[in-house]
């Protein structure tokens, strides 16, 4: 069968999703015969704007992915902050440069899971996630939401906590605020899912 290849494909401008999708990271990859990388989409602001807006660097130790890279994956982690409710701009432009994959449909059958950011519980913790399945839906990919297989960590109610059956999430708030342990927890649990739900696909797939 192989190692399943996982693809955790994110974009962040303060650094929050960052650190959720490092953790989501090593959930993937301890999985057994399970490989997970990570990847950032093209940034689309230029450096005078990031520097006005007081954006930390980019990581160095993380590639930008191009469109038909996306092709060598059995199963992708995507995420990214909200922006009035939808995914950042950056991504829906890293998507919309993905027809070529669509038109052959190369992604179809694949699994893919979402994750994300928000200012706070108003700003789009689920509709966020709702409105992206709908990149996933069009290349025919298999969406893998968390359900509640978080457990008990779902119906946390004495502490802030991001996300939802959708899959994990954090608030940045002011953006001063950072990713928990619990939601950590809950990124970690996701990528672990996600990567065991892609081995099994990929095991039973036609030759």
């Amino acid at each position: 069968m192989g190692t399943t290849k996982i693809y955790i494909v994110f974009y962040s401008l303060y650094g929050h999703v960052e650190i959720m999708a490092r953790e989501v990271q090593r959930g993937a990859n301890d999985v057994e015969d399970v490989e997970a990388t990570l990847w950032q989409v093209p940034e689309t602001l230029s450096e005078l704007i990031l520097q006005k807006m007081k954006a930390p660097p980019k990581p160095s130790d993380v590639p930008v992915i191009a469109p038909n890279q996306l092709a060598e994956a059995d199963g992708f982690l995507f995420g990214f902050p909200s922006r009035f409710g939808v995914m950042a701009a950056q991504c829906k432009a890293f998507f919309d440069a993905t027809d070529e994959l669509w038109a052959t449909q190369a992604l179809a059958g694949k699994p893919a899971g979402i994750f994300w950011s928000t200012g706070f519980h108003g700003g789009g913790q689920e509709l966020t996630a709702l409105t992206a399945v709908t990149q996933l839906a069009h290349h025919g990919m298999i969406f893998v939401p968390l359900g509640y297989t978080f457990g008990s960590g779902m119906f946390e109610m004495n502490q802030v906590k991001g996300g939802s059956s959708y899959g994990a999430g954090t608030y940045a708030a002011d953006g001063s605020r950072q990713p928990t342990e619990l939601e950590l927890k809950q990124a970690f649990h996701q990528g672990k899912y996600l990567a065991e739900i892609a081995k099994k696909l990929k095991k039973n797939s036609p030759k």
